[in-house]
């Protein structure tokens, strides 16, 4: 798929995610940056500003099986992985799939499950693939989870863990819409919700194009270093106490590059990688305790990062 046929794909799925989820240009962007580089996404924001509705207005604008865990206290790994069960006609067990078995995965409240149940999940984000019974089953491609959690609420909920937090892409917050959306999207609400008139407008092979044509972007050996820099910076900042990992550099050049290709450019730039910083890197970082006392926060540290090194020409 060319830069032209691929543009179009995401500015059709852009615009019908559009129709229902308004004032959200800044989260829609980056999230099918990530959702067309391979990766995943964790949506950390206030109760009732859309996160759920954007991940279904997401699964439904495109024609591939979606499914949807309420992550509970409760929940059990093979009720994410899948279960064998015995069949007494052939006397031999056979799997069942759990709900990881798709392309489109919400995980709602992801850190209400127990942090046993949440490592289910780690295989399948990094891997693609799920180990039940000594068996390796591949999971169907694409495959990208979109997670929620509220970042206001601590009762009855479980941290989620460095591993877990650097399986996801991004880390993006939706934030409260200004007046006019609000007011839009109360009228919109009128009659009904209107995500019941979202229909897909792309599908697999589709998808599968266009994920192939992000990796066909052009990167220079330079824009690679300058990536490297930002990431081994993190490391080394005053106030971190874990920095970013390699796996943070991939991520933050494919989202460039797939933010190239959006804008129908065939090539990395600067200003690419420096819209994805934030959402890459920020996530990944972990606070001494004497500087997060002192209200230092990780978009501040990675917004240090960006000043102080210099961008290629």
């Amino acid at each position: 798929m060319d830069t032209v046929a691929a543009r179009a794909v995401y500015r059709k799925i852009h615009d019908n995610i559009a129709t229902v989820i308004r004032g959200q240009d800044r989260t829609i962007r980056p999230l099918l940056a990530a959702f067309f580089s391979g990766g995943h996404v964790l949506l950390e924001d206030y109760p009732g500003t859309g996160k759920t509705t954007l991940a279904k207005t997401l699964a439904r604008s495109i024609d591939i099986p979606f499914r949807r865990i309420q992550f509970t206290p409760d929940l059990l790994p093979s009720d994410i992985l899948g279960v064998s069960v015995y069949n007494q006609h052939d006397g031999k067990f056979e799997f069942r799939e759990g709900p990881v078995f798709t392309n489109i995965l919400l995980t709602d409240e992801i850190n209400r499950a127990s942090p046993r149940t949440q490592s289910a999940l780690l295989e399948a984000m990094a891997e693609g693939q799920v180990s039940t019974d000594g068996v390796r089953r591949p999971l169907p491609e694409p495959f990208f989870v979109i997670a929620t959690q509220n970042n206001i609420e601590s009762r009855g909920t479980y941290p989620l863990p460095e591993s877990q937090m650097d399986r996801f892409m991004m880390r993006l917050s939706m934030g409260y819409i200004g007046r006019d959306e609000e007011v839009a999207v109360m009228s919109a609400q009128g009659i009904e919700h209107p995500l019941k008139q979202v229909r897909p407008v792309s599908d697999a092979a589709e998808v599968t194009a266009v994920l192939h044509a992000v990796r066909g972007v052009a990167i220079s050996e330079e824009m690679k270093r300058y990536i490297v820099d930002l990431t081994a910076a993190t490391r080394t900042a005053e106030g971190i106490a874990l920095g970013a990992s390699p796996r943070a550099s991939i991520a933050l050049m494919r989202t460039a590059q797939a933010l190239a290709l959006f804008d129908g450019k065939g090539f990395v730039t600067p200003d690419y990688v420096q819209e994805m910083a934030i959402p890459v890197l920020a996530h990944r970082l972990f606070l001494d305790p004497q500087a997060r006392f002192a209200g230092l926060s990780a978009e501040a540290v990675v917004t240090r990062v960006l000043q102080g090194i210099p961008a290629p020409v």
